[in-house]
């Protein structure tokens, strides 16, 4: 088989591989830390995520910078290098807060456009200056509070801003991102979804707190994925955002790592909806994961928390105190709810709310039960492809060693051995085919071998002319 044949055999081989490999769409495994965390960085098991979100930095009311506390400034130094230690590849963003605590500030920010460039530049060189990857800003809400005119006009403008820091640094350009209320198809008042379809990176859905102890005196599931049409949920939510044309691979579905404990007004009335006084033992009712899985054990007296299929949502109930979560059950479900409905990703709030990273490992088991099918066909195309190469560069030194005899003297004589040999060795296999001669015979040719008919000397003894012409049958 010589190289063209070699080649070609090669690449037919590597075609019915290639044809099934197609280009993995990007899928987000972020997660939320908080500086009041009781979880250090140097603990967060970032093996288990893509994108890392340090929170919060806030807005400085009289310039309108980016502020971070001198109290955490250090943590903001160390994160990334930090995380990056368990997980080199792992992306990590800033994440302001624009609303809440910080809503009057915001407000002023967005609505002048000297505070909204000085807002936007000192974002970007915080972000460059501790090692992250891009701002996210965090919990801007829908209303009348904030114009969401100039919001869009700031996100035009920050897009316009980070585009030209990484053409006149060189260096790769920041990502933009935005953690969002949930949409309702009843709010009057929406984002500018323009603006942020064209220059949002992507777009935190924070698919939780829909009902709150300290807000709404009846128990209501936080978080659930599917309800009555009546009620908010996820699916409701993530249906108009869609509606509203939205692209879903720019949406990236929240996970609630925390759930609420309400006080009921009758414990026999129990279920969602039912009457309640307010928060529970805590001052505003909110409990990380960790710290239900510890009151379930302690306060449970056996009891067990109960998953409703239907609201995707687990409830706990003991005495007066009604408590509402998720799961590892429902944490999959969710994933798989992402997945379905052709979103980037799911994002967890927050880290140190998870139990030894129980719902973390459930969320990514979801990935890789999708992952592997793609190894299946990553494997036979990498070793399809290193075939390929090796017959390639085979090909190429036949022709250039052997093209003019351009091997080294040492290895001419190496090759000239090993075909020497090789003919020898297929006279011997091949030895039925030829004709045989008695020791008499020859004898008689070489008429006694006489000197007269002696050609030379060979490497097996004299060499001597015959004429067997005579003697052949």
């Amino acid at each position: 088989m010589d190289c063209k044949t070699i080649t070609l055999f090669l690449l037919l081989l590597s075609l019915p591989v290639n044809l099934q490999c197609t280009e993995s769409p990007k899928w987000i495994r972020g997660g939320y830390w908080d500086s009041v965390s009781e979880l250090p960085i140097s603990e967060i098991n970032s093996a288990l995520f893509i994108h890392l979100m340090r929170a919060f930095a806030t807005i400085n009311s009289t310039t309108f910078n980016i502020f971070i506390n001198s109290t955490y400034e250090q943590s903001f130094s160390n994160f990334t290098s930090t995380v990056k230690r368990k997980n080199p590849s792992v992306v990590t963003i800033l994440s302001i807060r624009g609303g809440k605590q910080n809503s009057e500030t915001f407000s002023s920010m967005i609505n002048q456009s000297a505070y909204r460039k000085s807002f936007i530049k000192s974002s970007i060189e915080i972000a460059r200056l501790h090692g992250f990857q891009g701002p996210d800003l965090s919990g801007v809400l829908p209303g009348q509070s904030t114009n969401m005119t100039n919001l869009g006009t700031l996100f035009d403008e920050w897009r316009n801003e980070i585009t030209s820091e990484a053409r006149n640094s060189g260096m790769s350009q920041l990502l933009l991102v935005m953690t969002s209320h949930h949409l309702s198809e009843l709010e009057s008042v929406s984002y500018p979804l323009d603006s942020m379809q064209r220059n949002l990176d992507w777009i935190h859905i924070l698919a939780y707190d829909y009902y709150l102890p300290t807000r709404d005196k009846f128990t209501g599931a936080h978080a659930a994925l599917y309800g009555p049409s009546t009620r908010l949920n996820t699916n409701n939510s993530i249906t108009e955002w869609l509606n509203r044309g939205f692209q879903a691979n720019k949406l990236v579905l929240g996970l609630p790592y925390h759930g609420y404990e309400w006080k009921l007004v009758n414990p026999n009335a129990n279920g969602i909806g039912a009457p309640a006084s307010g928060p529970g033992i805590h001052l505003d009712g909110s409990m990380g994961y960790k710290s239900i899985k510890a009151h379930i054990r302690d306060y449970g007296f056996g009891a067990a928390s109960v998953y409703n299929d239907t609201y995707v949502v687990n409830l706990f109930t003991s005495g007066n105190n009604w408590i509402n979560f998720d799961s590892v059950d429902a944490i999959r479900t969710k994933v798989l709810f992402a997945k379905q409905k052709g979103l980037l990703g799911y994002k967890v709030f927050q880290l140190a709310n998870d139990d030894k990273w129980e719902l973390s490992s459930a969320a990514g088991d979801e990935d890789l039960k999708e992952n592997k099918p793609r190894l299946l066909v990553i494997i036979p195309v990498t070793l399809a492809t290193v075939i390929l190469l090796l017959g390639i560069i085979v090909c190429f030194l036949q022709r250039i060693v052997f093209k003019k005899g351009g091997l080294p003297g040492a290895a001419r004589k190496s090759v000239s051995k090993l075909r020497k040999r090789t003919a020898t060795e297929n006279i011997d296999r091949n030895a039925k085919n030829l004709q045989v001669f008695r020791f008499t015979t020859i004898k008689v040719a070489t008429n006694d071998f006489s000197i007269e008919n002696k050609l030379g000397e060979g490497g097996y003894g004299p060499v001597y002319k015959v004429l067997l012409t005579r003697f052949l049958v």
